[in-house]
């Protein structure tokens, strides 16, 4: 186990923990001890149906979605109780560099989508006592876990939307995954993922982040000097001064954790292969909701798998930063991202799915 102040109460907080007890992973081996860090806004209501669970991103916490929630957004905590839970692996959560041995560091096993997914199941269950689900969302390997909610627990989840993501991961997107690791791996400094700090993997990590500076982003978004957006007058600042230091603060092995489980998202290992079938599972009034310069997930992939969707409608969300356009940098991402939120919880689900 190494210190890592990134993920600290401080930095990424408030959350609370949640222990599991031991955990059985769908791919072998178990996390003793499992723990999952999450955050709750709002009240669980006596009927215990105003739950909307939001699952992290890639490199994400639960700190990242506090800009989505609010009292006149569409997740709005005096309406509903709303529980954003740090995946496995991202360094909040059980994660390489916090866990004991004998999953310390190069040794943590590897974790899958529906893992995350089991275990979100089982704190909401256990620790609140819930069976049903207003809305799942999230934004990324967010949206992945969001589909895996929805194919894999069909009657709880009464609303989803996955933003930003795919129930199956592309090749092209496996690839692009496989960089980002090499960039990390790559580093002597990495150490077999047995380094004594993250900051010996520094310039892993630059590299990791120099790979998001071109992807993560649009050619739109450096056409219209859309790094003004984010306070800095040049790309060089944005990168040099943003991305990187942004990315050199993360643990490495977490990453690489989170890297090989969004390599792997993939609905339909629930059904032998065949996605079309997984999709077919969901009952849930589904709003999918593609970022319109995407580079990883671009609207023709996402609109493919929503006509596999039964009462699905596709959302297209306008934004020259990309994928980033997660970060809510333009002013108005959250108006279209609350508009759609909002249009979906505010239909009858009982009626829509009869329909």
């Amino acid at each position: 186990m190494i210190k890592n102040d990134f993920y600290s109460q401080e930095n990424v907080g408030p959350f609370e923990i949640y222990d599991l007890g031991d955990f059985e992973l769908e791919d072998g081996g178990i996390i003793p001890d499992l723990k999952l860090a999450y955050a709750t806004h709002g009240q669980l209501n006596d009927a215990k149906d105003n739950v909307i669970v939001v699952p992290t991103w890639f490199s994400g916490t639960s700190k990242n979605y506090e800009s989505y929630i609010g009292k006149d957004r569409a997740l709005n905590p005096e309406k509903y109780f709303i529980i954003v839970i740090n995946q496995i692996g991202n360094g909040v959560s059980s994660s390489p560099h916090n866990s004991p041995e004998p999953i310390a560091m190069a040794n943590f096993p590897n974790v899958r989508i529906g893992d995350d997914v089991r275990a979100q199941h089982k704190l909401i269950t256990e620790k609140f006592g819930i069976e049903e689900i207003a809305l799942v969302v999230g934004g990324s390997m967010g949206a992945q876990q969001t589909y895996e909610w929805a194919v894999r627990y069909p009657d709880m989840v009464k609303r989803a939307a996955p933003i930003a993501g795919t129930a199956k991961n592309t090749v092209h997107d496996f690839l692009f995954t496989k960089t980002l690791m090499e960039a990390i791996t790559s580093d002597p400094g990495w150490n077999g993922g047995n380094y004594s700090s993250h900051l010996d993997v520094a310039n892993g990590l630059k590299r990791h982040a120099d790979i998001w500076a071109v992807m993560g982003l649009s050619t739109e978004f450096y056409q219209q000097e859309g790094w003004k957006l984010f306070g800095v007058d040049s790309v060089e600042v944005f990168t040099e001064g943003f991305l990187q230091p942004l990315f050199q603060s993360l643990d490495p092995n977490s990453l690489l954790t989170m890297a090989w489980k969004w390599q792997r998202g993939d609905v339909s290992r629930l059904t032998g292969g065949n996605l079309e079938e997984a999709l077919g599972r969901i009952k849930a009034k589904v709003f999918v909701m593609p970022l319109s310069e995407d580079m990883f997930f671009p609207v023709r992939d996402c609109e493919a798998e929503q006509k596999l969707i039964p009462n699905s409608e596709l959302k297209v969300i306008n934004s020259v930063l990309g994928h980033f356009g997660l970060f809510g940098a333009e002013a108005d991402y959250f108006t279209q991202v609350d508009g759609y939120l909002n249009e979906l919880l505010s239909i009858d689900v009982a009626a829509s799915v009869a329909e």
